[in-house]
């Protein structure tokens, strides 16, 4: 996905060569052919080859899948999945301050509503 979001519409072989990781033809067009069946992706035809465009939004999917994640894992806890990452990651006081100035201005945002 993250392929076609910064090069927009892309055959297999454009997506192949926008990876880092070397996966073969045949795994990326399985990928990109799940991901339609998802509605995440269409194509169109162009001569032997499809071209895939995302059609959903990079954020809107963030958000389904921090969702999902703790829903599943966390069991619906936003600050068990918070406590997770915090203890996984040596934050910098810098990202530490950035995840305050979030937390204060959503409980700020709460408060107007």
């Amino acid at each position: 996905m993250d392929v076609l979001w910064r090069r927009g519409p892309s055959t297999v072989n454009e997506v192949l060569s926008g990876l880092r990781a070397k996966l073969a033809y045949t795994t990326v067009l399985t990928i990109l052919q799940n991901l339609e069946s998802k509605k995440c992706v269409r194509h169109s035809v162009e001569g032997r080859a499809h071209r895939y465009e995302a059609i959903v939004d990079q954020a809107a999917l963030r958000r389904t899948a921090v969702r999902q994640l703790t829903k599943r894992l966390f069991r619906g806890s936003a600050d068990l999945l918070l406590a997770q990452l915090v203890d996984d990651h040596k934050l910098s006081k810098d990202q530490l301050q950035r995840i305050q100035a979030i937390l204060n201005e959503n409980a700020d945002s709460k408060r107007k509503t």
